[in-house]
């Protein structure tokens, strides 16, 4: 049974960090390119960032470039998205998402499994 859990999300000042961890289950996680997405209330899902399945290549959306950093590590099936200087604009939910292929996507439909996601709130 596939199972993504994302875990980190909380409420932050702006200018804060959080990290976000994805705990990954169920497939091989290590042969997978892993992804992170967000929903704002009344928004489509969008992309933030993805990693191919050895951690050589990232994508990042430019909303989050230079402030986001996403990594792996494998030994632990687990996913990561490192959130500095957080702006109230990245209030979402935060979602985990991998892929049974190896070459990481930008979209949303590319992927096969998905957590159940973690909020985050920045307070202005």
């Amino acid at each position: 049974q596939v199972q993504l859990v994302e875990s980190g999300g909380g409420l932050v000042q702006a200018g804060g960090s959080l990290r976000l961890s994805c705990a990954a289950s169920g497939w091989t996680f290590s042969s997978s390119a892993m992804g992170w997405f967000r929903q704002a209330p009344g928004k489509e899902r969008d992309f933030v960032s993805s990693i191919d399945w050895s951690g050589g290549l990232t994508s990042y959306a430019d909303s989050v470039k230079g402030r986001f950093t996403i990594s792996r590590d494998n030994a632990k099936n687990t996913v990561y998205l490192q959130m500095n200087s957080l702006q109230p604009e990245d209030t979402a939910v935060y979602y985990c998402a991998g892929r049974k292929g190896r070459l990481r996507r930008d979209h949303a439909d590319d992927y096969d499994y998905w957590g159940q996601g973690t909020q985050v709130t920045v307070s202005s």
